[in-house]
């Protein structure tokens, strides 16, 4: 949008400055050509009051011509008897035409010149002038080329295009602030929904800029406010429900404790804490906004290493090598640490399950530019071709550890990556 608004600008200020700038420029060249030619008749009548003067002899007036060199233009005079003293412009000086004047040794006053005559000779302008002298009519010629009748144009051109360049400058400068404050609201208003899209339901989008603008933002942030209520709502509900669950359950321990038989009562028993215990993971995964925000995090490496503490007696108890590759600083996921707890425990799960005693295992954490990935190797059997799809076991498991695993970090923005003999499971950062 900033692009077509500049270029919309720029053409537009081009046409106005074009339209203003080309009658200009042919004003200027009719206006610096009437002065040439005005300077060029002042200094052709000059010379003709100088070649009228009866004290003035031949050898005067070409010397006068010679030290008017100078000036612009050439001169030359066609003296009454034929003679040409100068230089003549292309096609020569016309005679002259006669005059009333009467030439004697008592004539007072100036001498009489006729009215300039201008006609175009190869591209330039001739001036001539008549005037009387003793001897007859002279003529008076000023031979301006096209360079020296246009004399002058250029600097005018050249102020005129810088007026121009400045004009559309300004205009270019105008349009950027212009469509900044039109762009970046909107710019804004984008970030705020790729952040909502992303998890962030608490960003909000500006409503400044522009009224339509503004109230694309305070539409946005409507319904970034209803869709908190919407899941805030559920949360909660799924909560609700969670916890109702503990009555029937809590029945249920009671007539588990009340069976005579205590082995069975002690396994019972064992299993609905366990049940016990996902219900208040369930109650928390559903209140969790209240406590960690609309985006959680966790450092993959306190947990990792929390994680691997809790199977280290079990991996002594089985003769197993635990061996950690973990970095010194912080590595900060998009998780909760329990989330992340929790599909570590169903992949190390899976190694204890279906590798031999005495198998060594590893776990190595790599950080890269966007993403944390956890290694779990072992040098077992291998893991089978489809073990990721969920239920599906070929050693008598339910089939589930590495699903929960795969849909965990495809909800962390992340993915798992299944080989032979590991398992990587790579976590988007915040």
């Amino acid at each position: 949008m900033r692009r077509r608004i500049l270029l919309l600008s720029v053409g537009l200020t081009m046409l106005v400055v074009i339209g203003f700038a080309v009658p200009l420029i042919i004003l200027l060249r009719s206006a610096t050509a009437d002065e040439s030619k005005e300077n060029a008749r002042y200094r052709a009548e000059s010379v003709a009051y100088y070649v009228g003067d009866k004290d003035h002899t031949k050898d005067d007036i070409a010397a006068y011509l010679q030290g008017m060199k100078d000036g612009p233009g050439t001169l030359s005079v066609r003296l009454a008897d034929g003679t040409t003293l100068g230089q003549a412009p292309p096609g020569g000086v016309s005679a002259p035409k006669p005059t009333p004047t009467d030439y004697n040794d008592d004539h007072k006053g100036p001498p009489e010149i006729g009215d300039p005559d201008y006609r175009d000779v190869n591209g330039g302008l001739a001036v001539e002038i008549d005037v009387g002298t003793p001897q007859g009519p002279a003529s008076v010629c000023l031979y301006l080329t096209g360079d020296e009748l246009y004399d002058g144009l250029t600097p005018r051109i050249l102020v005129v295009a810088g007026a121009g360049l400045l004009v559309l400058l300004l205009s270019i400068a105008g349009a950027e602030l212009v469509s900044r404050r039109l762009a970046r609201p909107l710019e804004e208003t984008a970030g705020t929904a790729e952040r909502l899209a992303g998890g962030d339901l608490e960003a909000r989008a500006p409503v400044t800029g522009p009224v339509e603008v503004a109230k694309v933002g305070a539409a946005l942030n409507r319904l970034a406010d209803r869709i908190d209520e919407v899941i805030a709502v559920e949360r909660e509900s799924v909560a609700d429900l969670s916890h109702r669950l503990r009555t029937p359950l809590t029945a249920l321990r009671l007539q588990v404790e009340a069976l005579p038989d205590r082995e069975r009562a002690e396994e019972l028993n064992t299993q609905v804490t366990s049940l016990e215990r996902t219900l208040t993971a369930i109650i928390s995964a559903a209140r969790r906004p209240q406590r960690e925000g609309r985006v959680p995090h966790c450092d993959a490496v306190q947990v990792t290493r929390d994680r691997a503490a809790f199977w280290e007696p079990l991996f002594e108890d089985q003769g197993r090598e635990l061996t950690l590759d973990l970095p010194d600083p912080p590595a900060m996921v998009r998780s909760a640490p329990e989330d992340l707890a929790a599909a570590l425990d169903a992949l190390v799960e899976n190694v204890v399950a279906h590798t031999p005693d005495g198998t060594p295992a590893r776990i190595t954490l790599l950080r890269t530019t966007n993403a944390v990935q956890i290694t779990i190797a072992d040098e077992g059997p291998g893991i089978p071709l489809g073990a990721g799809e969920r239920g599906r076991s070929d050693r008598g498991s339910s089939g589930l550890g590495l699903d929960i695993a795969r849909r965990y970090a495809e909800t962390t923005g992340g993915h798992l990556t299944i080989r032979r003999n590991e398992v990587i499971l790579t976590l988007a950062t915040p």
